[in-house]
């Protein structure tokens, strides 16, 4: 197929990882990084060009690469719906009670969604914890060390932001991140002499930051927490945010084959003797069955589907996934199918403090008026502060805030953003680098290449039922470099349970062209390519990472062959 082409000025030179080379070193280095489509004199590229297939991939390459529409979504005249949800997705929310972006909080995450997604990418590693700052992506995870499950008392995504005369659920001045050095079992150096460096997060909060009281379950019991319980037994890790682009593309993927490939791999481990290799809470080894689904029976009917998205494999299908969610319970503004707040995960820790605060009592009738002006919520307005400022927080049934147009037009943005081609696809580099990709093992779990079904949309929250609701991809060839499954790394001061699905690579080498954050890995611990590899060797008291043996192959290669395997990923 012919293509246009898009000619820079060469904008990277060829990776440089940390340290230098010893003097046994090859010279020679890959050709440079480059941000060019392709060779000037080539007129048609390998498959793996069309990183989203034909429907699903951009040759932009310019600094908005992440924000492009798929030509699906021209082809099915969505355009204009497309740019408007894109609007909604660029603009923060207000504590305005009318117009295009109001209805933020009472309590919030954020106020917009580019905080925690710079660039339409990935969020960027950060030393403090500031809802306002710009690429922070990062969302706190307070969790129960004896269980790994949420605490109670906040909410699975914690706010930190609050409208008056409401108080932020954890006060983020006091929420401390620290960076420390870790060294591993090679001592941050390739046999070659080569030497790198890796650091990881460590955070606390106080138990004095938090609003409500510290509440936990414990055998269906909830239980409240005094400070030196709290001390021991909570632990508080980081999450930042991935990419959005090409998510609607694999989201077309069927969940026959995503099952076929936890199948696969299960298989391989009962062969080997590694009867723990996958998720128990997701997958039987012993039966090759899943064990736990996605399903919605709240706004849905409760049908069952694969989970696909999020690290922790939360969500199933995109239209009930993380930017369904995320649109409503990061911003807290309701509509028509979520007509309540997102407060504490037990819906009642928040709201019980917060009616017998003296605060929020003398500021809640001029908020309320100003919420509920023609007291179309009789129930709000009692007099009795206490149970009227319990029962609007806890209330079912508020006001929708965006309209289902505005909801329906985020979504077809959503789903219609494209994949970046990949680069450098003719260059001997490129090929190499691949090669050895495959070659070392890491392909084994970033898998290249998956196909797309008939691609029906679905919906859990039965929101949306219609294929013409959506742009669709079907029958294509993608190329996302990632298995889909759950994977243990044994990192130091890991992801909670452990375990994280593995991270699409699609793109990512056009991260700081786009404004997004470089880092790598769920936390943004990896500074660049070559740190997020070698994270993958972790060997501990607890386990060995999946990927050990792939972090030996790579520490074997010469230097040339490994900066290949970098440009390689940069490219793809």
């Amino acid at each position: 197929m012919k293509r246009h082409f898009y000619f820079c000025l060469v904008m990277m030179t060829s990776f440089m990882a940390a340290g230098c080379a010893s003097d046994g070193d090859e010279l020679t280095e890959p050709n440079p990084l480059t941000w060019d489509i392709g060779a000037p004199v080539a007129t048609d590229y390998p498959e793996d060009y069309y990183a989203g297939g034909l429907l699903g991939t951009t040759t932009v390459n310019t600094a908005t690469a992440f924000e492009q529409p798929t030509k699906a979504v021209e082809n099915a005249g969505m355009m204009t719906a497309f740019n408007e949800g894109e609007y909604l997705f660029e603009k923060d929310y207000n504590t305005n009670t009318e117009g295009a972006f109001h209805g933020l909080g009472p309590v919030y995450v954020r106020r917009g969604c580019l905080y925690c997604h710079p660039g339409y990418g990935h969020g960027a590693r950060q030393t403090e914890y500031k809802a306002d700052t710009h690429r922070n992506g990062y969302l706190l995870v307070v969790y129960d060390k004896t269980t790994n499950a949420y605490i109670r008392s906040v909410a699975g995504m914690p706010q930190t932001g609050a409208v008056k005369p409401f108080k932020a659920p954890i006060k983020e001045e006091q929420i401390k991140i620290s960076w420390n050095n870790y060294t591993d079992e090679w001592g941050n150096q390739f046999p070659d002499g080569e030497p790198y460096s890796l650091i990881y997060p460590e955070v606390t909060i106080p138990y004095g930051a938090f609003y409500a009281p510290v509440v936990v379950s414990r055998g269906g019991t909830d239980v409240t927490l005094d400070e030196a319980q709290f001390n021991d037994e909570i632990g508080v890790l980081l999450e930042s945010t991935i990419g959005i682009y090409g998510t609607g593309l694999t989201d077309a993927i069927p969940d026959a084959d995503i099952t076929a490939q936890w199948k696969q791999e299960s298989d391989y481990f009962n062969s080997i003797g590694r009867t723990d290799a996958l998720n128990p809470a997701m997958w039987d080894q012993s039966t090759g069955t899943w064990k736990s689904y996605y399903s919605n029976s709240l706004q849905g009917d409760g049908t069952k589907y694969v989970r696909r998205y999020t690290y922790a494999l939360s969500r199933g299908p995109i239209l009930d996934a993380a930017g369904a969610n995320a649109i409503w319970n990061i911003t807290n503004v309701t509509r028509s199918d979520r007509r309540y707040h997102y407060l504490d995960l037990a819906g009642t820790y928040y709201a019980t403090t917060s009616s017998q605060d003296p605060d929020v009592q003398a500021g809640f009738t001029d908020y309320i008026n100003r919420v509920d002006p023609a007291h179309a919520h009789p129930e709000w307005h009692t007099g009795n502060l206490q149970q009227d400022i319990y029962t609007y927080l806890t209330s079912k049934q508020l006001d929708p805030e965006m309209t289902d147009a505005q909801y329906k037009n985020l979504m077809i943005w959503h789903r219609g953003l494209a994949v970046p081609a990949a680069r450098n696809t003719t260059t001997e580099d490129f090929k190499e680098g691949k090669k050895l990709f495959a070659q070392i093992g890491c392909a084994s779990c970033h898998r290249p290449s998956w196909e797309t079904g008939d691609d029906h949309i679905q919906d859990p929250a039965k929101f949306f039922t219609s294929d013409s609701d959506m742009p669709r991809y079907p029958h294509q060839k993608i190329w996302p470099y990632t298995d889909f499954v759950q994977h243990r790394l044994w990192m130091k001061n890991d992801i909670r349970t452990g375990w994280c699905r593995t991270t699409p690579l699609w793109g990512r080498g056009l991260a700081a062209k786009c404004g997004s954050g470089v880092e790598r890995l769920h936390d943004c611990r990896a500074r660049n390519v070559l740190e997020a590899i070698m994270w993958h060797g972790c060997s501990t008291e607890g386990g060995v990472s999946d990927a050990y043996n792939s972090v030996l192959n790579f520490r074997n290669l010469s230097k040339k062959e490994r900066d290949q395997i970098i440009y390689f990923i940069e490219s793809i």
